[in-house]
């Protein structure tokens, strides 16, 4: 891995292209707009009968036309998580000026890593209830492609004709941090020139309530659908469900700037590591957390005091606590002097996607100063003593983002981020 000492001399990832479907909005500067606003996505399930369930509230994308984006065959033939995808990867491409049939790109030089915690779960239900109900004969031959994690990846290659490396990360909510960062070591190994990478996840669906309420993770605050997502708040009682998907268009710097492209900011540092401790639970000290942060900063060659914004994993459970120790322990008595913010409050918790929407949210507090809420707080918990602007949105310069992202299994990612100057 590349140390400090050649930070200055190694290929330079940019960032050039967004695209996000979200709770919060369906492109970025809705999304965006909205949780610069504290506009909570949370409301009652509308997406099957969730009466018999423990939690029966979460943070659905509302008024998502997959006809926007696929023809009518095509939205038969894809799972709604590859929908997100397809959608977040075409608004990611045209944000970058690659819309249509991008010309003048290698389509050799050109890749996707897409990520996704579970797949088409919906798919797999319907699929699964019609073998039980009808017998083997009447499940459809679309079936495996539509419910296997890596198909996003795939149908987003097949879609735009890139023929570079191509494949799916599965590793819990760090899913599309980990397509992210790597896809950036990709083209920063000379693998690529450009890449496609992001998340999505469709998980609103009744075996993935009943699994997650079986494990007593999920918020029961049924009452309060747009509130019940509080992380930090000493009264949090578990993470609220959410879907989505987002893309960003990764570039060489020489690749961006011998195109023309419009550059929006860089990925500097990717941190990655393991807990080795639980398959549920971060260890007390935020121990693989710490590493990979440390990681991070030390792969952009940056220092404690460049940091001024921490996206937290934040998913609104008694692991907030074990987060914010980490970053005490990584930033020292810089930590009290950023903010830390968790915009699941607001989208809820995105599983496997969460990570790519978080870089957005991230790069744009770098672009434009201005750092989102963390919602829905009640009550101090003395052992998260950060600032996690609760108060409204914050404006202050940030040189340097870092986002986190933790999975079930103790997986662990950092990105570091910053504007382009």
């Amino acid at each position: 891995m590349p140390m400090a000492n050649d930070a200055g001399t190694r290929t330079r990832v940019v960032i050039t292209g967004m695209g996000v479907v979200s709770p919060v909005g369906n492109d970025v500067d809705t999304a965006w707009t909205n949780l610069l606003a504290g506009k909570s996505g949370g409301g009652p399930i509308t997406s099957f009968d969730a009466d018999d369930f423990p939690c029966r509230i979460g943070c659905e994308v509302r008024d998502f036309d997959p006809l926007d984006y696929l023809d009518k065959r095509d939205v038969k033939r894809h799972d709604r998580v590859s929908q997100f995808a397809v959608a977040s990867s075409a608004q990611a491409l045209a944000s970058a000026g690659l819309a249509g049939a991008p010309a003048g790109l290698d389509p050799e030089r050109c890749g996707v890593i897409f990520g996704t915690g579970i797949g088409g779960i919906a798919t797999f239900e319907e699929q699964h209830r019609k073998l039980i109900e009808k017998g083997p004969s009447r499940v459809s031959p679309f079936f495996i492609p539509m419910f296997i994690p890596d198909i996003s990846a795939g149908l987003i290659s097949i879609r735009w004709g890139f023929q570079g490396p191509n494949y799916a990360t599965v590793s819990a909510c760090s899913s599309s941090a980990h397509a992210i960062g790597d896809a950036a070591r990709h083209i920063r190994h000379g693998d690529a020139d450009l890449m496609i990478a992001g998340g999505a996840e469709a998980t609103i669906t009744p075996m993935t309530f009943a699994g997650f309420s079986a494990m007593k993770a999920m918020s029961t605050r049924n009452d309060d659908p747009k509130g019940a997502s509080r992380p930090f708040s000493a009264d949090r009682d578990g993470f609220v469900m959410g879907e989505g998907g987002a893309a960003v268009v990764l570039e060489s710097l020489e690749h961006a700037e011998g195109r023309g492209a419009t550059i929006l900011g860089e990925l500097v540092g990717y941190g990655l590591s393991a807990d080795a401790h639980h398959i549920t639970a971060p260890p007390p000290s935020g121990l693989g957390a710490q590493q990979a942060m440390r990681m991070a900063m030390r792969y952009a060659g940056i220092e404690v005091s460049d940091v001024d914004y921490v996206n937290a994993h934040g998913t609104s459970t008694m692991a907030d606590a074990v987060e914010t120790e980490a970053i005490k322990a990584v930033l020292g008595d810089r930590a009290r002097e950023i903010v830390v913010g968790s915009t699941k409050s607001m989208t809820g918790h995105l599983l496997g996607a969460a990570g790519a929407l978080e870089t957005i949210v991230s790069l744009m507090v770098c672009r434009t100063g201005k750092i989102p809420p963390t919602i829905n707080f009640s009550t101090a918990d003395p052992a998260c003593d950060l600032e996690y602007a609760h108060g409204g949105m914050m404006e202050r310069p940030v040189g340097i983002a870092l986002s986190n992202s933790f999975g079930f299994g103790g997986h662990n990612v950092c990105l570091a981020l910053s504007a382009w100057d």
